[in-house]
């Protein structure tokens, strides 16, 4: 049982990715430092991915956190930074499934981190940019900051709820992925109908 919710919380963290990539990358270090009531680390990691939770790598995901938030701010700078982020989210995403990985052989724990990490960061990274391109295309990228900061609260919101709740988190996770698959098809159907 403990497997699989190590399994859950680092799912549910790679699915944050798909919002801003380094903000569970910082969770994830944050999480290794923190206690529990019994004194134990809140998460623990692989064997070879203590890296994850070192000084450097704090100092690293915290200012690059910083300035991938800041940059989604910029108008039309967060469409680049999307086409730089979704391939940064399925790595990331890979990267922290497979970190929270035990008792298997690497290739197979980083095939399940690809398939299982990667896979819901990119999921969640779709539904980013297709909702951030509507949002240029209606609004002319005045609308761009108010879905940055929702992506935002919800790197930061999922990041905290993966590592205290994993179960709930995923649950949200699929809810809003499901959520924005439907508007997705439900814009694309309505220009079709307006097309015929």
């Amino acid at each position: 049982m403990e497997a699989i919710m190590s399994i859950l919380v680092g799912v549910a963290l790679s699915a944050t990715c798909g919002f801003r990539v380094f903000v569970p990358l910082l969770a994830v270090n944050i999480g290794t430092r923190a206690k529990d009531a019994d004194g134990q680390p809140l998460i623990e990691l692989a064997a070879g991915f203590d890296w994850l939770s070192s000084d450097i790598a704090m100092m690293v995901f915290l200012v690059a956190a910083i300035f991938e938030i800041g940059g989604y701010y910029i108008p039309w700078i967060d469409n680049l930074l999307d086409s730089v982020a979704s391939p940064a989210a399925i790595v990331a995403g890979t990267l922290i499934t497979a970190s929270f990985i035990t008792g298997m052989d690497p290739w197979l724990q980083w095939l399940l981190g690809l398939i299982a990490g990667g896979g819901v960061a990119a999921a969640v990274q779709a539904t980013t940019v297709v909702t951030r391109a509507s949002s240029s295309v209606t609004t002319g990228g005045l609308g761009n900051p108010i879905v940055s900061s929702v992506e935002t609260s919800g790197a930061f919101l999922g990041s905290a709820l993966s590592i205290l709740a994993a179960p709930f988190a995923v649950g949200i996770f699929m809810l809003l992925l499901g959520s924005g698959v439907w508007i997705w098809f439900r814009r694309r159907n309505r220009k079709l109908n307006e097309a015929a």
